[in-house]
């Protein structure tokens, strides 16, 4: 086919066009032969002239070829040529003769892969070639400077016609804009398109998510943290390189080991920030093909440890490896359980350049599975469409490849997975896309591979099929990753449904199964996860006849987690898990008139909080309905755990003092669903931190002095409110008195009084949010603190909390008690000579 077409940019009738023989497959890249020729058409492409053979232009044969012509000069055509004899070749003339200027290894090196060339849009003597680096030329080619965007490896470069300043640059990073001719580029971490091979977790709390990403490092990042998202400070490098498997150490989740290209293995320890090399066989095979290696590995070769014994790793060759002191010493426990044909087995590249990376060196195991049921059973799958079973921990093997008439020879096993519910029940995703062949390949086995079922109903014909996963709870319920998206089915493969939701469509690499979450490794768009698969678990035909649904909630961990300040920019960083409990509902046709409300209990039925529907807004009262969004199909609801928080007053400034109630206690609760009338109540648990050493009467400690510091606010500030309203009425009366001055004088003493009380309890000066930095708060809000203060994290309040408390309380009972005297004092006196002097509160004249 054609690997380079340009269009002169002063003639869009004449075009430079340059065909590539290249051959790609499962096992070996073929780069050039005598179909890589250069044509030129002048007639926008109607007819064509062969011009490989003109003046100047190496022999044959030829590879790729990268073609690039001047904007100021249309005579000055540049072509970078793979060849024996090959390099950067410049024509002054439009491609009549042409010059070799340059044979610059680094600017042809592993040309297949790179050979792109562009000229500059304002100089006719400057020119950029891609590859690891990129190369500029100021002098027409003959010369070039090597340069590096953010990421190496480039492949495409944009020029501004207007501004050679201007560039976009496109490499295995991402894209970077230069805006000073490429002296500076912006960054690749506003893109989230991380190409992941696998993914793995391990037993940390929370837990911690692997993956290599091509041409990147290979990294762990938390699945959830204590911020309002997930960012750089939460994921580090790891062992292994760019097409690991990562295989972290049970016994010890800070010992990591990862694979990479050619064999390459190594164990981590993050404590000490230490490497060492565990490979398996240490000979590396660096520019030769695959037949020289004493043991042959794919590009993504498996590593994981075992199941029943966690002392023991798992590694696959074209045998399968094992090692039970961390990679010191191995062992082999199977024979070759490949097919091994010798013309799948040798160096790649071609006529011309070679290109042994590893990514073609076949024949090899691509697949682990060890049965979660039975210590001793070990599948294995090869990416050359074999598969094996052991049943004795590897002395004995037997081959169970699906038959030739629903697998085809060479089907890459790309990955299995073992019933956790039934003994000798397996599933397997393989595909054929490498030999052209896009057909979704999943299959099912009840009796250890005697026989197998080809189970892809529902999935589209192009959608091969890398990744199938059964869940750990529901059994027959199975998720399937395919090319170009996902499938779920609830009848163990004998259908299948798009399952794609808000996911990106992308690669689907590797699937996992973890805690009632389902992580997905995609190729292209980084790692996605649901949070919460219950519902899944629950879902049965039946609830689609009923009007409404509430699922049993999972449990929810009470973690300290911020809400963060502003907005995310979902670019940089990666969404969080709901900070708190997470509630499933159906509604099957929401309407306006509808009456919903979702109400959180304790376990005797007190009301916690309730959200409503048909909730007003009300930012005094925390206590009072909130609102609930409801639509038509699944609902999700995240409550935050807390009880409500004080009552609030119109115009209330605190300093540093947000209105959040305590959180609820680790244990069991209620969540009532009510729809038009009907409810439905389902259990949930609230459970602790793991990480935290809090005893349940530490937890209880702290909520009920929460509490009762929630309720002195709530008691400080009702008095405000209390204040506030009998001066509203003074107001009033004072206007229908105007003439009285006996009258007068008595409400103005009784403000001015209550003013003085009012600022005791709270600094009416506090207007805006950074002005109790000028006027010194009040009771209120040193309470207020001391709430938010001994919630930062989950312990019992501190001796001092607990005098403090004592000692505001009496403040603020001094406060109320005189409120209280005063109140008595006046109003009785202002009712009675109200009445005395008949005045009239209503009137119209």
């Amino acid at each position: 086919g054609a690997g380079d077409l340009i269009l002169d940019p002063n003639n869009p009738r004449i075009m430079y066009a340059a065909t590539w023989e290249m051959k790609r497959n499962g096992y070996r890249m073929d780069s050039g032969g005598p179909d890589s020729k250069l044509f030129k058409s002048t007639d926008g492409g109607d007819t064509w002239k062969d011009i490989s053979s003109y003046s100047g232009l190496p022999g044959g044969p030829w590879g790729i070829v990268g073609i690039a012509v001047s904007p100021l000069d249309s005579n000055r055509v540049w072509a970078i040529i793979e060849a024996a004899d090959g390099g950067l070749f410049r024509s002054d003339d439009a491609g009549v003769t042409w010059k070799k200027i340059n044979e610059n290894r680094a600017l042809r090196q592993r040309a297949w892969y790179y050979s792109r060339i562009y000229a500059d849009t304002q100089n006719k003597d400057k020119v950029y070639v891609m590859n690891v680096s990129y190369g500029v030329s100021t002098d027409g080619g003959k010369t070039f400077t090597l340069k590096n965007a953010p990421h190496g490896d480039h492949h495409d470069l944009w020029i501004d016609p207007n501004n050679n300043n201007r560039m976009v640059i496109a490499d295995d990073g991402g894209a970077q804009i230069s805006n000073d001719g490429g002296e500076n580029w912006t960054t690749y971490y506003n893109q989230p398109t991380a190409q992941f091979y696998r993914v793995a977790t391990d037993n940390h709390f929370p837990y911690r998510i692997y993956g290599a990403q091509q041409d990147n490092s290979a990294i762990r990042i938390a699945h959830r943290t204590s911020g309002s998202t997930i960012t750089e400070r939460d994921w580090e490098s790891t062992a292994g390189g760019e097409s690991a498997h990562l295989a972290p150490d049970p016994k010890n989740n800070d010992i990591v080991f990862g694979g990479t290209y050619k064999g390459y293995m190594m164990r981590r320890d993050h404590t000490i920030d230490q490497t060492r090399s565990t490979n398996i066989w240490p000979d590396n095979p660096a520019g030769s093909g695959v037949e020289i290696m004493k043991y042959r590995f794919n590009w993504n070769f498996p590593v994981m440890f075992s199941i029943h014994n966690k002392n023991r790793l798992y590694a696959g060759s074209n045998y399968l490896h094992a090692t039970t002191n961390e990679g010191q010493s191995w062992e082999t426990i199977s024979p070759d359980l490949t097919r091994g044909l010798p013309e799948t087995i040798k160096s790649s590249g071609g006529p011309i350049t070679q290109d042994n990376t590893g990514a073609e060196f076949y024949s090899n195991l691509f697949a682990i599975a060890e049965s979660p049921n039975e210590k001793g059973v070990i599948w294995v799958g090869s990416d050359d469409g074999l598969i094996h079973v052991t049943k004795d921990d590897g002395k004995n093997w037997e081959n169970i490849t699906p038959p030739s008439a629903i697998s085809p020879k060479l089907n890459m096993i790309n990955c299995i997975d073992v019933s956790p519910f039934k003994k000798g029940t397996a599933y397997v995703a393989a595909t054929s896309y490498k030999f052209g062949n896009y057909t979704p390949y999943l299959y099912k086995t009840t009796d250890y591979g005697k026989t197998w079922k080809l189970i892809t109903k529902g999935i589209k014909k192009n959608h091969y099929t890398r990744a199938i996963r059964t869940d750990k709870v529901r059994e027959g319920l199975l998720y399937a990753g395919t090319e170009w998206g996902m499938y779920v089915s609830f009848d163990d493969g004998a259908s299948w449904s798009p399952f794609q939701l808000n996911l990106p469509v992308t690669a689907i690499r590797d699937l996992q199964v973890r805690n009632n979450d389902l992580i997905a490794a995609t190729h292209g768009r980084s790692f996605w996860m649901i949070d919460d698969l219950t519902p899944l678990h629950q879902l049965a035909s039946n609830m689609t006849n009923s009007e409404f649904h509430l699922y049993k909630p999972d449990i929810s961990y009470r973690m300290q987690q911020s809400g963060g300040w502003g907005r995310s920019n979902s670019k940089l960083v990666g969404e969080n898990h709901p900070n708190g409990a997470i509630f499933n509902y159906y509604i099957k046709n929401s309407s306006e008139t509808d009456s919903v409300t979702l109400d959180i209990l304790e376990m005797d039925g007190t009301l916690i909080q309730r959200f409503s529907n048909t909730a007003k807004a009300n930012n005094f009262d925390p206590a009072a309905p909130k609102s609930l969004k409801v639509s038509s199909g699944g609902n999700r609801f995240i409550w935050n755990m807390r009880y409500p928080g004080f009552k609030a007053f119109k115009g209330m400034v605190l300093y540093s003092s947000p209105n959040r109630g305590p959180k609820a206690v680790p244990g069991n609760y209620k969540v009532k669903l009510t729809y038009n009338g009907k409810s439905s109540e389902k259990e949930f648990s609230i459970v602790k931190d793991p990480r935290l050493p809090n005893t349940q009467e530490e937890y209880k400690d702290q909520f009920n002095f929460l509490i009762d510091v929630r309720d002195q606010v709530t008691r400080a500030n009702e008095a405000i409110i209390a204040i506030r309203s009998v001066k509203k009425d003074l107001k009033y009366v004072g206007g229908k008195t105007a003439g009285n001055q006996e009258m007068q004088d008595l409400i103005n003493d009784f403000e001015k009084k209550l003013s003085v009380i009012e600022n005791k309890i709270h600094m009416t000066k506090n207007q805006s949010r950074q002005d109790p930095l000028n006027y010194g708060i009040r009771i209120n809000n040193r309470i207020a603190f001391l709430l938010a203060d001994s919630q930062r994290g989950d312990y019992p309040p501190t001796d001092q909390s607990l005098q403090f408390f004592e000692e505001i309380k009496k403040e603020l009972d001094e406060q109320v008690k005189a409120l209280n005297q005063l109140l008595e004092e006046y109003i009785d006196n202002i009712n009675s000579k109200v009445s005395e002097n008949k005045i009239q509160m209503i009137s119209f004249k």
